[in-house]
């Protein structure tokens, strides 16, 4: 082989992989501008605990099954070892997640587990069966997913000096989502320092009293691009309400994962009743524009026949 003949092929590759990380970084901008405008036509689609019917939840290939598909956000939850290290992992406790097999009720506390010991196991899947794959780090998360999607970090709220740290080491501080059920000046009090980077998202029970204060508030004090919302019944009147409210002002975020924290109008809903019950209703009745799902791939189906998705 030639010397031009190997430079060649070379070039085209760095030149490849260049236009790539372009792309990547221009998908977090686009989204970021989507979630900025306050006011989409489409609808951007959150993957929880990444694609876990294909894959173990809170899994590296359950993540990177839900970027494939072409999901908007992935939601991840965080727990920290016994010497501090923030993993994905929902439970407090390892049992049910993964290959760990305890004594007398002993279920194995992620907080006085290391990591070490935690990267022994193996994950199980939806049904309980075991895999090959393993329990990821938040800062493996973050090196993998970098500039390829948005990520939305549950449970992060308890040491997110932490991470912070890690978001401003792996440069992915544009791309995080936090979320909580926190009021304002509490919000301001404990983020404020970070709220210029990453973006904050209430959750309001619209079932509770005052949950029509705690909107207002937020949107006199930090003013949200979103917020998340949750009711049990259509007989409550607040989520039509808000609908009106809120349009051009801020996006409206549903969990479509049970039927109490959208109405009834869940996944299981839209597999027996079908999707326009279950996301048509929330988009062209309560002006929805996010919805977070455990069936991201018939949630794609359905939004890109009605051109609302890429």
């Amino acid at each position: 082989m030639t010397k031009k003949s190997f430079l060649l092929p070379f070039s085209l590759a760095l030149a490849l992989m260049f236009s790539a990380a372009l792309n990547a970084a221009d998908r977090v901008d686009q989204l970021r501008a989507k979630l900025f405008s306050r006011d989409i036509p489409d609808v951007l689609v959150v993957a929880h605990r990444g694609d876990w019917r294909y894959a173990p939840e809170n899994s590296m290939q359950g993540i990177e099954r839900s970027i494939s598909l072409g999901v908007d956000v992935v939601e991840v939850d965080l727990q920290r070892t016994k010497d501090g290290v923030l993993i994905l992992m929902h439970d407090s406790t390892l049992e049910r997640t993964t290959s760990y097999k305890g004594k007398g009720g002993d279920k194995g506390k992620v907080s006085e587990k290391t990591l070490a010991e935690i990267k022994k196991l193996t994950l199980k899947n939806g049904c309980g069966i075991r895999t090959p794959h393993k329990v990821p780090t938040l800062e493996e998360l973050l090196v993998a997913t970098k500039g390829r999607v948005l990520i939305n970090l549950d449970k992060a709220d308890r040491y997110f000096d932490e991470v912070f740290a890690l978001l401003k080491k792996t440069g992915t501080t544009r791309q995080i989502i936090m979320k909580g059920s926190k009021p304002n000046d509490e919000v301001k009090k404990l983020y404020g320092a970070y709220l210029d980077e990453v973006i904050y998202m209430p959750i309001v029970n619209l079932d509770k009293e005052g949950a029509e204060q705690i909107i207002r508030d937020f949107r006199a004090g930090i003013n949200p691009v979103a917020y998340e919302l949750l009711y049990k019944h259509d007989t409550n009147p607040l989520p039509k309400q808000l609908a009106r409210e809120l349009k051009g002002n801020a996006l409206i975020w549903y969990n479509t994962l049970w039927a109490n924290m959208a109405g009834g109008h869940e996944d299981e809903c839209a597999i027996t009743q079908g999707p326009d019950a279950a996301y048509g209703f929330l988009i062209d009745n309560l002006g929805t524009r996010i919805i977070q799902t455990d069936r991201s791939e018939l949630l794609l189906n359905y939004l890109k026949k009605r051109r609302l998705h890429d």
